[in-house]
């Protein structure tokens, strides 16, 4: 078989999974249906390494494969087909992707055991997991976009999984909406792309921008910002990153693998895919850049005041994808998709970490009502703290380390970037150091306040420590010259994404540099050991300050963005809808529903029961039916 008839099968076969489980889901056994359920995802994430094993093997200048199927639209000129392709790019997101999903789906057998809809939560993952396939090796936008809304319904319906809790169906309602305001932007600059180009193949305008338009023409700024928009509304940057918090209404492995791991990775994967538009639009590039290093930092300070443990993580994630923008803003596009791979590992762990707390304490969420658990849940405190010290980017040990240390440092070094954007990205890593420690202290030091009302089984436990070991050891592929100079993701990755054009900085900054950043990351755990561990009479006296108290409060509601899209657009729109909730339209399609309904009401009484009622009005009908046939 071709090598590239492989990625047809990759992406078929959670699709498969999903018809079966969507079809026959409700007479399965639970067994069946959990074994069912992984193993699509399972087939595929083998077969990822074993394409990924013969794509390494091959010459760094043949790193794609193409594989076409049939002709999908020939219409008014557009041409697309499905077709799939692999370059260095989407190898790394379809790894994650099915690598990743398969232990969450593992988790999940266990996890979801006692709930309603087994059957549907696997049908409905499995679908999201094909749909994220098809967004990242689609060969045109179009096939693209498809996988992009196929991963919104997923979100939509995973969200509102436990759609009983009308709470739950608003957070799914509010991530739909919300996401559908970038996907707007999105398609836009497909038909703006049509126009220009007459095709919507990635390669061929890619190819074809930099001959058409010079480095900031008006037509690909305008372009470069409609898909900015996309990309910003999927994954949770400003200003469109409130539904994300609230999306944490879904189970733990939703957030793990949607909320963490793929799909709010989506628009960095656009922007580093579509990266030749932006620059040629170097105003949207900048901006993709702000953008990143705001968000990094409001949600980092959102995280601080969180006590949900699941919100914790939620802010977390909008700040950490906010540094993959910050890199995309500078050109560090290699560090950015290194950064989603390690983010992917050490993310989903804190996640399914949490969940199986969740599940133990009595589906108690909030943190400061746990604590103890370090002796009590050895196996989750572990691997846990593994994945925090990555998330903290703790100097050498952790992965997380070397992919933000590489995004800080390129930040700094980048012709784009600069020393202000450098220190916007170090404030957030003192924030995300000083977030991940108060989480780990609250949560497994101090005393137990919930018992444990069991242990989790293995299914839970084994793709904890798997994702321990990546998270630990994913980044040592990847080392700064001052460790090492091990550069295996960035020549995988030079043969689909650009290199990094770098200021004229001496490399003895970049030691520096990295002293500072991880002293910075030791500094702020200690803080939080000396406000959580040993002195928490200083942690209350803070907190009743009415300055620190006023403050506490904005960044709890994420600076104040929900409140201010209720009163401006929200209200407004359902007060707007209630006036016009009685036009004319409204009056004749009630109208013609309450004719029916008196209309079946008179018929209603013809049917009494009584054998000579029916008798005399067959025989009338006769009469009548004879007397018009006689006259015409």
């Amino acid at each position: 078989m071709n090598m590239a008839d492989l990625l047809w099968i990759i992406v078929a076969m959670p699709f498969t999974i999903f018809l079966v489980l969507a079809f026959l889901g409700k007479k399965l056994s639970a067994n069946l249906t959990a074994i069912i359920a992984i193993s699509g995802t399972g087939t595929s994430a083998l077969l990822t390494i074993l394409l990924g094993w013969s794509f390494l093997g091959s010459p760094p200048e043949n790193y794609s494969l193409s594989s076409h199927l049939w002709e999908w639209m020939n219409a008014g000129g557009l041409i697309t087909s499905m077709s799939l392709r692999l370059d260095a790019l989407s190898l790394v997101f379809i790894f994650v992707i099915t690598f990743v999903g398969f232990l969450i789906l593992v988790y999940s057998t266990e996890f979801m055991r006692n709930e309603e809809g087994y059957a549907r939560f696997f049908a409905y993952m499995n679908l999201f997991i094909g749909s994220m396939l098809i967004l990242v090796l689609a060969d045109n936008l179009l096939l693209l976009y498809l996988g992009w809304e196929g991963v919104g319904l997923c979100s939509y319906l995973l969200i509102g999984f436990w759609y009983k809790d009308p709470a739950n169906g608003y957070a799914a309602r509010k991530a739909f909406i919300m996401t559908r305001i970038g996907d707007t932007a999105l398609i836009i600059g497909l038909f703006l792309l049509f126009t220009e180009f007459g095709t919507l193949n990635i390669a061929d305008i890619l190819s074809a921008a930099p001959e058409k338009w010079a480095s900031g023409d008006p037509t690909a700024r305008l372009a470069a910002f409609l898909l900015l928009g996309g990309a910003v509304g999927k994954s949770a940057q400003l200003p469109l990153q409130t539904w994300l918090p609230d999306a944490m209404a879904g189970p733990s492995p939703v957030s793990a693998l949607i909320h963490a791991a793929t799909m709010v990775t989506a628009g960095v994967y656009l922007i580093a895919r579509t990266h030749t538009i932006f620059e040629l639009a170097p105003l949207a590039q900048n901006a993709v850049a702000i953008i990143g290093a705001t968000t990094l930092l409001l949600a980092g300070f959102s995280a601080l005041t969180q006590r949900d443990i699941k919100r914790v993580l939620a802010y977390s994630t909008m700040s950490q994808i906010g540094y993959m923008f910050l890199a995309l803003g500078v050109g560090a596009w290699s560090a950015a998709v290194f950064h989603f791979m390690i983010h992917a590992f050490f993310k989903a762990l804190l996640f399914l970490g949490a969940g199986a707390i969740i599940m133990v304490l009595h589906h108690e969420h909030n943190m400061f009502k746990m604590g103890g658990l370090y002796k009590k849940l050895p196996v989750i405190f572990w691997t846990f703290l593994i994945a925090s010290a990555s998330l903290a980017a703790l100097p050498v040990i952790s992965a997380g380390f070397y992919s933000k240390d590489l995004i800080l440092w390129e930040t700094f070094a980048s012709a784009s970037g600069g020393t202000q954007l450098w220190f916007l990205g170090y404030i957030g890593a003192f924030i995300t150091a000083l977030y991940t420690a108060r989480m780990v202290f609250v949560t497994f030091f101090g005393k137990t306040k919930i018992e444990p009302t069991q242990r989790p089984g293995l299914r839970i436990t084994l793709p904890l420590v798997v994702l321990a070991l990546f998270s630990f050891a994913g980044g040592f592929i990847e080392l700064p010259h001052t460790l090492g100079h091990v550069q295996v993701f960035s020549g995988l990755m030079q043969h689909a994404l650009p290199h990094l054009e770098i200021r004229d900085v001496a490399e003895s900054s970049e030691l520096v540099l990295q002293i500072i950043t991880g002293l910075t990351s030791l500094i702020a755990v200690g803080a939080a050991y000396v406000l959580y561990i040993r002195r928490r009479s200083w942690t209350d006296s803070i907190r009743n300050s009415t300055l620190v108290i006023q403050i506490h409060r904005f960044w709890n509601l994420g600076w104040g963005f929900d409140t201010a899209y209720d009163t401006l657009l929200v209200k407004p729109i359902v007060y707007l809808s209630r006036i016009n909730k009685n036009d004319v339209v409204d009056l004749i399609s009630l109208g013609l529903s309450k004719a029916m309904v008196y209309f079946n009401k008179l018929l209603v009484y013809t049917q009494n029961g009584k054998i000579r009622w029916y008798m005399a009005t067959i025989a009338l009908g006769a009469i009548l039916t004879l007397t018009i046939s006689i006259l015409l």
